[in-house]
């Protein structure tokens, strides 16, 4: 398909940002959606597999949570190979293999079987996430990307919704063919990763220089902008890839966005669960859980929006990351000591929105200081330590429901990881952005 020319009176910035962002992000973003259904099923397929399986809380949690520790182990390996063969071989890798497991979790015959195959998803999913975030900076200047990293995780939260209200009608499915609900949530959703592939083949292309839906012009001062960004002292290229593991300012986020991950997997694996305990049906159940999700997707738009129209620099920057953190832990907390379940969903509402809607704005920040292969590993390395938050908790909240006997005490839990994480990312945050601002002075003019 020939290149549109862009409209009379539109610059040539404004429209090649337009048509890469409606070429690419509505594509990315069904990619992320199912891939998130396909992470979060579990949380739904637990509500009939731990009782057909005989798993404990605990077991279920552990089992759960294996998906984290595939991803860890593999997801910088996964993102560079990404940078070095492409997006849309890699891509389209990912999705098969992560369906084809998928598939299989809906034939598990105990806890060993589920714990390999949750394992193994993790692993054949790494990549994804970090690579999306990796390829954005191949196609948007730096002041875009924090709206596009927000466009781009509203798929999450329409994933959750989604799942929310497929994941309880599938339940409805048990006796259908022989299958119980359970195998239901995994057999229907882990098909789409599977057919995808073939679709991103065909139509994702590797980079801006290959998309032919951009005219040369276009082409031209997208390369010559990213080229001038990465040309202004602040990048580094280190020759190993794996040598941006070792970058203070790699690890120093690694650290702190832990907090995010735990607080966002913690809630979204176990609403399913708080929501049941208010007594409704798992058709119900999964009805109601659209409503934070929504409230979460408007608020991953709104924030990186509000982000860019106010400079996103210095702590107006920081503060568009700890603020909504710090809004996540008063909803966490709040779910569990103010009375009445309504009052109990909208402040769990709340803290989706809040824990989400910290991460657009984060991930803008690694592509300000890596460039190539470093990007993408760097980028790799910071998503897979603090997904181990997901790991952390996937085995902490069951664990603290066995103990406790309640469904929301583990939101105390959730809230004081990530009350300690917004504190902690400020600090950080503020010494990245210390560290930049002495970078970006000449060395000829620095003071003695």
């Amino acid at each position: 398909m020939p290149p549109t020319p862009f409209p009379a009176g539109e610059d040539l910035a404004a429209s090649t940002v337009r048509t890469v962002t409606l070429r690419l992000m509505p594509l990315l973003g069904l990619l992320y959606l199912i891939a998130y259904i396909d992470r979060q099923n579990v949380s739904y397929a637990k509500l009939e597999m731990v009782g057909s399986l005989g798993l404990s809380e605990t077991a279920y949690g552990l089992g759960a949570s294996l998906f984290f520790l595939g991803y860890f182990l593999f997801e910088v390996p996964a993102n560079v190979f990404l940078e070095r063969v492409g997006a849309r071989i890699w891509f389209a890798r990912i999705m098969i293999t992560w369906g084809i497991v998928t598939v299989l979790l809906g034939f598990t015959q105990g806890t060993a079987m589920f714990y390999v195959l949750r394992f193994l998803l993790g692993a054949a999913e790494a990549g994804f996430f970090p690579g999306v975030l990796f390829a954005l900076t191949l196609w948007f200047p730096h002041a875009h990307r924090a709206r596009m990293i927000g466009w781009f995780m509203i798929a999450s939260a329409v994933a959750n919704a989604v799942g929310a209200a497929v994941g309880g009608a599938l339940l409805g499915l048990n006796g259908l063919l022989g299958l119980q609900g359970w195998q239901w949530v995994f057999l229907a959703t882990g098909a789409p990763a599977i057919l995808m592939a073939a679709v991103v083949l065909v139509v994702l292309p590797d980079g801006p220089e290959t998309a032919p839906w951009l005219s040369r012009a276009q082409r031209d001062w997208l390369a010559r902008t990213l080229r001038a960004e990465r040309e202004d002292g602040g990048h580094v290229d280190h020759g190993n890839p794996f040598a941006a593991l070792l970058d203070r300012r790699v690890l120093m986020l690694a650290g702190v966005y832990i907090s995010l991950p735990l607080a966002a997997y913690g809630l979204g694996y176990w609403l399913p669960t708080v929501v049941k305990g208010f007594g409704v049906s798992n058709l119900t159940n999964g009805f109601l859980n659209i409503i934070p999700w929504m409230v979460t997707a408007l608020a991953l738009w709104w924030v990186p929006r509000h982000a860019a129209r106010t400079g996103a620099q210095g702590n107006v920057l920081t503060w568009h990351v700890v603020g909504p953190a710090l809004v996540g832990a008063a909803g966490l907390a709040l779910s569990v000591v103010l009375p009445g379940n309504a009052v109990k969903f909208a402040c769990l509402c709340v803290a989706a929105a809040g824990t989400f809607a910290a991460q657009p704005v984060f991930w803008s920040m690694p592509g300000t200081f890596l460039r190539g292969a470093s990007a993408a590993a760097g980028i790799a390395a910071i998503n897979s330590v603090g997904n181990l938050g997901g790991f952390v908790a996937q085995n902490a909240v069951p664990f603290i429901r066995d103990q406790t006997r309640s469904d929301l005490v583990p939101m105390l839990f959730l809230a004081a990881c990530l009350a300690v994480g917004a504190g902690l990312m400020f600090v950080v945050l503020s010494a990245l952005r210390r560290d930049a601002a002495r970078r970006a002075v000449p060395n000829a003019v620095r003071p003695a």
